[in-house]
């Protein structure tokens, strides 16, 4: 993971920091809900969009576990901008414009940096697990 954590910062220009590791690890875990969910494997996500969408969903999640620890002091004044950041650096358009110098969103698989950072937002800012519904990232 740390391998991860310095590809993120060195290789696609995140910002970094421990909020920014949180929103990787939680992503994951978010995939786990998914499972759990019977929403990974499911016909939703079987073409290009619903696989977009199950990882956009995964970034939501994100969104509502940082909205149920923002008034726990857990987090710095503004340290939120570190997933913000995070789930920016790690969209389909930003990795192919470093990696190809080129965006072709016919091969994306987890959306572009907008999307993610707008799927982490509604969850965040919500905090309602109704509003990650995996047809609300079409």
């Amino acid at each position: 993971m740390k391998r991860f954590f310095n590809e993120l910062t060195t290789r696609f220009s995140a910002k970094g920091g421990d909020v920014a590791e949180a929103y990787v690890v939680a992503h994951e875990v978010g995939h786990h809900v998914q499972n759990q969910l019977g929403v990974l494997g499911s016909d939703s996500s079987e073409t290009q969009q619903g696989a977009i969408n199950v990882k956009l969903q995964a970034d939501c999640f994100v969104g509502i576990w940082a909205n149920s620890i923002k008034n726990m002091g857990v987090l710095e004044i503004n340290e939120i901008v570190e997933a913000v950041d995070a789930a920016a650096s790690v969209g389909d358009d930003r990795i192919q414009e470093r990696v190809r110098g080129s965006i072709d969103p016919e091969t994306w698989t987890h959306g572009s940096s907008a999307q993610r950072v707008a799927a982490f937002t509604k969850g965040f800012d919500t905090g309602d697990i109704q509003t990650c519904d995996l047809t609300s990232f079409d």
